[in-house]
Formats: C-alpha cells, sequence, structure tokens
C-alpha cells in the first residue's frame, strides 16, 4: 500500500509537470508561449497568442493531466485520500514542472480535471460560474478567482466528504495565491481582458 502511494505521487507529479502548452506549442504551432503575451504556458496565454483552438487543445490537455492524477490514486490505492493526494501533486506538477526548473502554469485546468472526478456536481456548478464571469467581464483571472473560491462552499453545500471540502480550501487558496500578479492588475485596473489570436 505505501509503495502504490509512493508510485501516486512520484507519477501524478511527473504526469502533472508535463509542459502541455510548451510542448504542443511549438511542436504543433511553432510559437514558444513564454516568449509571448503573459509568458505562460498556460491554455490562457494559449488562447490569446495561438487562437481558440490551439488555446482549447492546450485546456483539454491540462485538464487530462489532473483526472490522470486522480485516476492513479483510484486504481493504485482506491482510497480517497490516494485520490485527492493524486490531484494535487498533478496541480503541484503543472504549476511547478520538475521540466521547466519548478516554473509553470497557474493550475486552473488541471484543477478543474481534478475536480470533475473527484465532484462531479461541484464541477459543473464551478465551470458555469467561471463561464458565466468570463463572458460578462472578459477577465479570465477573475472568473478563475470567484470560481476556485467558490469550491470549497459548493462542496460543503453538496455534503461532499469532510477530506474533499478540505481539498477544495487547499486548492483554492494554492490558484488564488498564483494569480497574484493577477489580482495587482485588477485591481489597478490594467489587467487583459481575453481576446483570441493576437500575438
Amino acid at each position: 500500500m505505501e509503495f502504490n502511494f509512493l508510485i501516486v505521487i512520484i507519477c501524478s507529479y511527473v504526469i502533472g509537470s508535463i509542459p502541455s502548452g510548451l510542448v504542443l506549442g511549438k511542436g504543433i504551432w511553432h510559437v514558444d508561449l513564454r516568449e509571448h503575451g503573459s509568458k505562460n504556458i498556460g491554455a490562457t496565454n494559449a488562447w490569446r497568442t495561438l487562437g481558440k483552438f490551439p488555446g482549447f487543445v492546450i485546456f483539454l490537455a491540462d485538464l487530462i493531466k489532473g483526472l490522470l492524477g486522480v485516476y492513479l490514486g483510484m486504481t493504485l490505492v482506491g482510497s480517497a485520500m490516494a485520490m485527492i493526494l493524486g490531484g494535487i501533486l498533478a496541480i503541484v506538477g503543472h504549476s511547478a514542472s520538475i521540466f521547466l526548473k519548478l516554473k509553470g502554469g497557474k493550475g486552473v485546468a488541471t484543477g478543474l480535471g481534478v475536480l470533475i472526478m473527484l465532484m462531479p456536481k461541484v464541477s459543473v456548478c464551478v465551470f458555469f460560474i467561471w463561464l458565466i464571469i468570463v463572458m460578462i467581464s472578459k477577465y479570465v483571472s477573475l472568473a478563475s478567482i470567484v470560481a476556485a473560491a467558490f469550491v470549497p462552499i459548493l462542496a460543503y453545500a453538496f455534503d461532499m466528504p469532510m477530506e474533499f471540502v478540505i481539498f477544495g480550501i487547499v486548492a483554492a487558496i494554492f490558484v488564488i495565491y498564483r494569480h497574484k500578479t493577477n489580482i495587482v492588475r485588477l485591481l489597478n485596473g490594467n489587467e487583459n481582458k481575453i481576446k483570441a489570436g493576437h500575438r
């Protein structure tokens, strides 16, 4: 059991560390996202830099990393704690990639993948909260921050197990912290709004 836990931790982190935006951006569209826009390798910068379809593809790739992290915990150990741990390590890997000198994305898409596996109802609600805020404000960062804050609230409202609620709190704090520079720009009124395909 302990060995399987170790496998979940290592594999989830390595999977999360795969820099989807960098690999796909350079491999398919011949663009290094680190040289454009916000310099971030995540789906939002891909959307702004490469366009809607590449942005969606990279979003999906990052989301799958979260799915796989939880899936490893579920299949190799089978406990809720192992699933949560696999998900958290996938998010950490995405945000502090071993392949990018512990740099990476904000963790939103990967976090959504984790959420889909752990709490499907909560993930649907959170996604629609995110989508509505993006449509109204055009600020992806604002939508991500608010959606993250709602995760533990909705987990509690849906009467999820306490370890899932705690995961929601930890994940929300992590995602919001990763957006600290965006928060400053939002407060200063100079945050970039979402616009596809403008390199």
